[in-house]
């Protein structure tokens, strides 16, 4: 489903959800699957429009965004406004909005002071320090189950891997769902004697949802929060590579690795893999596969 912001209905709807505001359309930044974004002008202020279809969606990533920059480490889009979009003439529901700040973000930047930031980041207490999330949010287009624990082991392997195993299954995704037994005997196994802090995650931390402001410095967006152990944000880091070494040089100056974090970064490499391989099939599956058999 597509938004045509050519119909006025449309822009009234939203103009009066921002409380009036003139709303100018300055260029579509594409979408898919009934998601749009959007540079808008609001009353002369440049923001960022996302209009989603799901409002729990659009609840999740403001509270994300909201969570991460409680703890004044590092920078997140500022949440503006949010709310249900009405179609004017009819008053369907047409989904949902979400509005942003306006940052130009760059690819490059001072990757130093995103290492060190992430640290605080993780180092920073959470609200509650458990494991887990208050209520389930989203990992791209999939519903990552939260709850809390006070096990991390068994918060992996429940919350974690076995959903996406059961997304397997009914995918007909034979070649992962007969591995799911010995893949969670892995994580059993492998964070048996690991006892980490519970720590604030970003939860999909890759060089796609990270950027640089204008005066480089860092910010991060799109998350899927939860409190874990700060070891999975690293390995997700790691997965599409396009970081440099001196983010985690930055980072470990703050955060000094665990012994057999290279171990467990395979595991929770894991879980992105398995979760691309049921959006997307394809490579990611014999990818999980492997990583599995290597475990």
């Amino acid at each position: 489903m597509r938004w045509d912001w050519k119909q006025n209905p449309r822009l009234h709807a939203l103009e009066a959800s921002l409380g009036g505001r003139r709303v100018h359309i300055r260029r579509s930044l594409g979408g898919a699957h009934g998601v749009e974004r959007f540079a808008v002008d609001c009353d002369g202020t440049r923001c960022f429009v996302k209009l989603e279809p799901s409002m729990s969606v659009l609840r999740a990533e403001a509270d994300g965004l909201q969570a991460i920059a409680a703890t004044c480490t590092l920078r997140t889009p500022r949440v503006l406004a949010m709310g249900p979009l009405h179609d004017g003439r009819s008053g369907d529901l047409l989904g949902g909005f979400l509005v942003l700040d306006w940052i130009d973000l760059h690819d490059d930047g001072d990757w130093r002071a995103a290492g060190a930031g992430l640290a605080m980041l993780h180092a920073a207490p959470p609200a509650i320090a458990r494991f887990g999330w208050e209520h389930d949010n989203y990992l791209g287009a999939s519903r990552q189950r939260n709850g809390w624990s006070d096990d991390w082991r068994e918060f992996w392997r429940e919350r974690r891997l076995r959903p996406q195993f059961r997304m397997a299954r009914e995918a007909g995704l034979d070649l992962l769902a007969s591995r799911e037994n010995a893949a969670l005997a892995a994580s059993d196994r492998l964070l048996s004697a690991h006892a980490p802090h519970p720590s604030l995650l970003h939860g999909d931390l890759w060089s796609g949802n990270m950027g640089f402001d204008a005066q480089g410095a860092p910010v991060i967006f799109d998350p899927a929060v939860y409190v874990g152990d700060a070891e999975a944000d690293l390995a997700m880091t790691r997965l599409f590579g396009g970081i440099p070494a001196e983010f985690y040089r930055a980072y470990e100056v703050r955060h000094t690795p665990a012994p057999g974090w290279q171990e467990r970064d395979a595991l929770y490499r894991l879980y992105h893999v398995l979760n691309h391989a049921n959006l997307f099939g394809g490579s990611y599956v014999t990818q999980a596969a492997r990583l599995i058999d290597q475990l």
